[in-house]
Formats: C-alpha cells, structure tokens, sequence
C-alpha cells in the first residue's frame, strides 16, 4: 500500500472529509488530494500533525507496517465469524427438516403419543431457532475493528443492526408460537440477513459520498 492510499484510508476511518483535513492541517484542499493520489507528498512539516490527527506513530504512516498487520488480524476474524454463520444456518436448517421427518416417522414407525410427538418436535425447532437467534443477533453484527474509536456513521451502523436484529426476533417469536409454523418461519432469518447487507452496501455508499 503507498503512502497516498494510507492517507486516504486513515481519512475514511475517521469520517473525515478532504475538507476538514485541509483545515486541520492548514493545507489546501487539492494538497490533499494531491497525496492521496500520490501526486506528490506532504511536507517534513506536516508529517508529525498528520500522525498527531490520525493518532498513529510516524513509522506506521510512512511503513504502514502496524497497519498491514492489524488489517491481516481483521481479515482472518472476519473469515472465521463467516465460517461460524454459515455452520449455524446450515446445522439450524437441518434440524428443521429432522424436526419434519421426526412427525413423519415417529407415530408409524415407533408408535409414540402425540405428547411425545409434539414436544419433540417443539424441541427440535426450539434448538433451530436459539442456533439462528445466536449467529443473528451476536454473530452477525461481531464485526472485527481497530482498537480505535468508532466513526460515527460506524456507530449507527452498528446501533440499526442491532435494532433490526432485535425487530426481527420479535416478529420472528410472535409469528412462530401464533401459527406453530416453526419449520417455515425460520426463513425470516434469511430475510434478515439480506436486509442486513443492503443496510451495510447503502452506509459504504453513502462512506464514499462523503468521502469524495
């Protein structure tokens, strides 16, 4: 990564614009489009407010070496929290249709009760249903980030996640103990995870928007 790629990374997790970095600095704002773009470099002067304003030291802006390192870490917890999403929706996914078969099989080939029969299945879904709560509410939105502050478009992108997850929990209960249709609700989990992406795509929109 070059020097101008840095500037401007540092300057997008700050929720900066070119603007008030300019200000900042007491720079025009083309100069620092100029180093971003790697046009050209900022003065030895500048070097130590530019560190000062991103709070990094002087080798991690001109090496970049801390930060190559700590986004490695973050691309490896992200992959992994990834990992763990898909093997809960694939193993909640399978315990419902086990909890279909089990209604299937269990009166004709085993000859239980319906008592039996019922709180089985219940069961069976209750354990579905905590596996996707799990992975939709602390998985989802365990996002691995720098030790730093958050920005604040960070901050209420975190705070709808939340909120939207919670939502859907809600909906999700309500509609299942109303209709019993545990087996088919369980897809609201589907929906809340597309919805959850398009809430993301349209905050790194409007990150760029700002940015530019």
């Amino acid at each position: 990564m070059s020097l101008g790629e840095r500037l401007y990374e540092l300057r997008k997790k700050k929720g900066l614009s070119q603007e008030e970095v300019a200000e900042k600095l007491n720079v025009t704002r083309q100069s620092v489009s100029k180093w971003e773009t790697d046009e050209s470099k900022p003065d030895f002067d500048k070097i130590v407010p530019i560190c000062e304003l991103y709070e990094i030291s002087t080798n991690e802006l001109l090496s970049g070496t801390q930060e190559e390192k700590e986004e490695k870490e973050v691309e490896v917890i992200n992959k992994d929290n990834k990992k763990k999403r898909a093997i809960f929706i694939s193993i909640a996914v399978f315990l419902y249709f086990l909890a279909i078969i089990w209604i299937m099989i269990s009166e004709t080939t085993f000859n239980l009760n319906d008592g039996i029969v019922v709180g089985g299945f219940f069961l069976i879904c209750g354990i579905a249903t905590c596996l996707l709560i799990y992975q939709g509410i602390v998985i989802s939105t365990t996002i691995a980030k720098k030790k730093k502050e958050k920005t604040v478009n960070e901050k209420k992108l975190d705070g709808i996640i939340e909120l939207t997850a919670i939502i859907f929990t809600i909906i999700y209960l309500l509609v299942s103990f109303f209709t019993g249709a545990w087996h088919i609700t369980w897809i609201l989990w589907l929906v809340f995870a597309a919805v959850e992406a398009i809430i993301k795509i349209v905050f790194a929109s409007k990150g760029e928007d700002n940015n530019e």
